[in-house]
C-alpha cells in the first residue's frame, strides 16, 4: 500500500504547520491569521502584507490556505516570490473556474461553521480544509532552474599578470562548471549545458535544470565575490498552475490519459486513454513548457508520460515530474520502421513526425501496461465495479495494488446513510485475506514479469534480425570504399599541416628580415661614429627586455631609450646594471625606486630632452660628444657628491666618539668621587 500523507494521518509522519489566511480590509491590505498545528487551532491576529510575509518567513509553514487568491491582487507574485522553499501557496475552494465556496466544501468534510462573516473564522476553515488534503497548490514556479557560472570580477588591462590571472579564472570557471555537472548527475537531476570556451577553459556555463529550487537546496549554493559566480534563478510560470494536493483528486475529477512526448523546436503531444483509444494529437513550433503543460491538463490528468528514446530527454522528466506521473522509457529508442507499425497498427495517419513520435510512444507505454490493464479489468467485471473501472486502472498505475483500489473507490462511493457497524464474524478470516492478497500480489508480480520478458525476447529478436541484414549488406565493395575515404581524410590532413608550417616558417622569415634591416640600420650609425644608437623598449619591463634580447641583444656599454619607465621597480634596475649597459636615456622621468639603484651602481641617466635625443619610429640616436660630455659631467658631480657624504659621515663619526669620550670621563669622576 503506498505510503499516506501527512494530510492523510498526521499522527505517523512529522507535525505540519499551517496557516489560513482571510482578508480583512483592502486599503490598506489587512489580513487575519490562524494557525493549524498537529489538530491544534490558535488565533494569530491581524498582519499587514508586509508584516504577513516576515511572519511566513519566520515560522517556515508548510502551507499557507486562502480561500482565493484574488485577495492578494496585484501582490500575487510578490507573496509568491518571497515564500521560503517548502513552503506551499493553497487555494482551497478550487482552481479558477471550478471553485466552490468555503462553507460547502466545510459541511462536505463535516466542519461546523460559527460565523461565516468573521475573516478569523474563514481563516480557521481554509486551514481545516487544507489539512483535510482539500484545495489546490498555486504553482508560480516552472520545474525549472537557471544556473549561470561566470567570473566574479572584470580582468582589466594589462600584460602577462593579467593574463595569466585571465586564463587562471577561466580555469576556475570551467572546474566550477564540471563540478556542478557531477553534482546534478551523482543526484540523477536532468539538465542541458550551454558553454562559452576561452583560453582553453571556459567564460561561462549556464545550466538549464529540470527540478525545483527544493531539489537543489543543499546541493548547489549560489557564491558571490570571489573569482567565480555561481547565480541560481528559478523560472516563473507565464502563468500560474494549480495543482491538486491529493493525487487521487484528479484522478477521480478528470480523465486518466497516457501521454507521448517528442520534444524538440517542434513538440509533438499525443494522449490516449486506459483502453488504447486516441483521445488527443497534436503539435505546435516553439511551444512553452507552460503551453505543453496546459495543453494536456485541458485533455486529461496523465498517469503515465511516455518518450521513444532512451535516455529520456530533461524536458519530458519535468513533465512527468510536474504532474506526478509515472515516466515509460523504452529500453532502446525505438526506430522507425517499429514506430510505422505501431501507428498502423492503430490504423490511424498523422500530420508529421512529430506527433508519429509521440504517439509510438504512448501507445508503446499503453502495451507495455495492457496485460495488468487486462488483468484488471477481469476483476472489475467479477466484483461488478466497471463503471469505475479507469479510476481503478489509474491507481493500480500509480502504484496500489488491485485490492486496495478497489476498497478506496467503493468506500468513496458508498453513501454515507449506508455506513452499517459490520457484524462480527463468527471466524477470523484476517489470515485468509492477507494470505489471498499476498497470492494476489505473487500473481500480477509474475504476469507483469513474464510480459515484460515476452518484450525484450520480441525485440532481441528483431536486434538479431537487423544485424543479420546488416552484416549481408556489408560486402568488400564497402570495405574499399571505407579505405578510400580513410585515405583521403589522411592525406587532407597532410596537407593542413603542411599549410600550417609553411605560414608559420613565412611569418619567421618576415619578423627575422625586419629585425635585419633594424640591427643594419644601427651598425651604419655606430660605424660612422659621430653618433650613438640607441636600443629602443615602449616600457621599462621584463617582457620588454626579454623581447629587446631576442631581437637584436643587450650587451654591456648599450645606452638604451626607454619611451615610459612607469611601473619599473628595483629588480629590473638591478639586472640592467648586471648586464653592464653605460647609460639610460627615458623620455619621462624615472621612478624612484630605479633612481636610487643607478645612483647607487653609478649608471647615468638622462631625459630624452637633456641630450636631444633624435628617434624615428624604433630607430633612436644621440651625437657622441654630447653623451660623452653628460656622462662625464654625471658621474663627476656624484664623485663629488659621494666626497662630501663620505666627509659627513667622518665627522659624524668624530662628534660621536667625542660625546662618547665625555660620557665616560664623567662616568670615572663620579665613581672617584664617591671613593673618597
Amino acid at each position: 500500500m503506498a505510503p499516506p500523507t501527512f494530510l492523510q494521518n498526521p499522527q505517523r509522519v512529522r507535525p505540519i504547520l499551517i496557516l489560513g489566511v482571510d482578508i480583512i480590509s483592502e486599503n490598506p491590505k489587512r489580513f487575519a491569521v490562524v494557525s493549524w498545528f498537529n489538530g491544534r487551532l490558535e488565533k494569530k491576529g491581524e498582519f499587514t502584507l508586509y508584516r504577513l510575509i516576515r511572519f511566513i518567513q519566520s515560522k517556515r509553514p508548510d502551507i499557507v490556505a486562502i480561500d482565493s487568491v484574488t485577495e492578494l491582487g496585484d501582490d500575487l507574485r510578490k507573496f509568491l516570490r518571497s515564500l521560503p522553499g517548502g513552503t506551499k501557496l493553497v487555494q482551497v475552494t478550487g482552481r479558477p473556474g471550478e471553485q466552490r465556496s468555503l462553507q460547502s466544501l466545510a459541511k462536505e468534510h463535516g466542519i461546523r461553521i460559527t460565523d461565516r462573516f468573521d475573516p478569523y473564522e474563514e481563516a480557521k476553515l481554509s486551514a481545516l480544509l487544507a489539512s483535510k488534503g482539500v484545495g489546490y497548490e498555486v504553482l508560480a514556479f516552472e520545474d525549472e532552474v537557471i544556473i549561470k557560472v561566470t567570473r566574479g570580477r572584470s580582468h582589466g588591462k594589462g600584460g602577462w599578470s593579467q593574463d595569466r590571472y585571465r586564463k587562471r579564472v577561466h580555469n576556475l570557471v570551467r572546474d566550477k562548471v564540471r563540478e556542478i555537472e557531477d553534482r546534478l548527475r551523482r543526484a540523477d537531476i536532468p539538465f542541458d549545458l550551454e558553454v562559452e570556451e576561452k583560453d582553453y577553459g571556459l567564460a561561462k556555463g549556464e545550466f538549464k535544470v529540470y527540478a525545483s529550487r527544493e531539489e537543489l537546496a543543499g546541493l548547489i549554493k549560489p557564491t558571490r565575490g570571489g573569482d567565480v559566480e555561481v547565480r541560481i534563478q528559478p523560472v516563473e510560470r507565464a502563468e500560474l498552475g494549480f495543482a491538486p494536493l491529493k493525487g487521487e483528486e484528479a484522478i477521480r475529477e478528470r480523465r486518466s490519459i497516457i501521454v507521448g512526448i517528442d520534444p524538440g523546436i517542434t513538440v509533438g503531444i499525443a494522449a490516449i486513454d486506459l483502453n488504447g483509444r486516441i483521445v488527443a494529437l497534436h503539435s505546435e513550433r516553439n511551444m512553452p513548457v507552460g503551453e505543453v503543460f496546459r495543453f494536456i491538463s485541458d485533455v486529461g490528468h496523465p498517469v503515465v508520460v511516455a518518450t521513444d528514446v532512451n535516455p529520456a530527454p530533461g524536458f519530458v522528466e519535468k513533465i512527468a515530474r510536474s504532474f506526478k506521473a509515472s515516466l515509460f522509457v523504452p529500453r532502446e529508442s525505438l526506430r522507425v520502421e517499429e514506430k510505422n507499425e505501431l501507428l498502423r497498427n492503430l490504423g490511424i495517419s498523422v500530420d508529421d513526425d512529430h506527433q508519429r513520435d509521440a504517439l509510438a510512444a504512448a501507445y508503446k507505454a499503453y502495451l507495455r501496461l495492457k496485460p495488468k490493464l487486462e488483468h484488471v479489468d477481469a476483476k472489475l467485471r467479477e466484483a461488478g465495479l466497471t463503471s469505475k473501472a479507469e479510476e481503478v486502472k489509474a491507481l493500480v498505475i500509480q502504484g496500489y495494488n488491485l485490492g486496495e483500489a478497489m476498497q478506496r473507490v467503493t468506500l468513496r462511493e458508498r453513501p454515507k446513510g449506508e455506513e452499517k457497524p459490520e457484524e462480527k464474524p463468527s471466524i477470523d478470516v484476517g489470515p485468509y485475506i492477507k494470505r489471498i492478497r499476498e497470492l494476489e500480489r505473487r500473481v500480477e508480480f509474475l504476469e507483469r514479469e513474464n510480459a515484460e520478458l515476452r518484450e525484450i525476447i520480441k525485440e532481441q529478436r528483431k536486434t538479431i534480425g537487423r544485424l543479420e541484414r546488416r552484416l549481408v549488406d556489408y560486402d568488400e565493395e564497402v570495405r574499399r570504399k571505407v579505405l578510400r575515404e580513410r585515405e583521403l581524410e589522411a592525406k587532407v590532413k597532410r596537407i593542413e599541416i603542411l599549410e600550417k608550417q609553411l605560414r608559420e616558417a613565412k611569418a619567421v622569415i618576415e619578423r627575422l628580415s625586419r629585425d635585419l634591416v633594424h640591427v643594419k640600420r644601427m651598425n651604419v650609425v655606430e660605424i660612422r661614429g659621430s653618433a650613438v644608437p640607441l636600443k629602443v623598449m615602449n616600457v621599462l619591463s621584463w617582457r620588454e627586455l626579454e623581447k629587446l634580447e631576442r631581437e637584436i641583444g643587450v650587451k654591456r656599454g648599450d645606452v638604451l631609450f626607454v619611451i615610459n619607465p612607469a611601473g619599473a621597480g628595483r629588480a629590473i634596475a638591478e639586472e640592467l646594471v648586471e648586464k653592464g649597459i653605460r647609460a639610460l636615456i627615458t623620455e619621462k622621468p624615472l621612478p624612484e625606486p630605479v633612481r636610487e639603484v643607478f645612483r647607487e651602481a653609478h649608471l647615468p641617466f638622462f631625459t630624452g630632452d637633456e641630450l636631444d635625443v633624435k628617434r624615428v619610429d624604433e630607430f633612436a640616436v644621440v651625437e657622441r660628444e654630447t653623451l660623452e660630455r653628460a656622462i662625464e659631467a654625471l658621474l663627476a658631480e656624484w664623485k663629488e657628491e659621494d666626497r662630501e657624504r663620505e666627509a659627513e659621515r667622518l665627522l659624524r663619526l668624530v662628534e660621536e666618539y667625542r660625546i662618547e669620550r665625555m660620557k665616560e670621563l664623567r662616568r670615572k669622576a663620579e665613581e672617584e668621587s664617591k671613593h673618597r
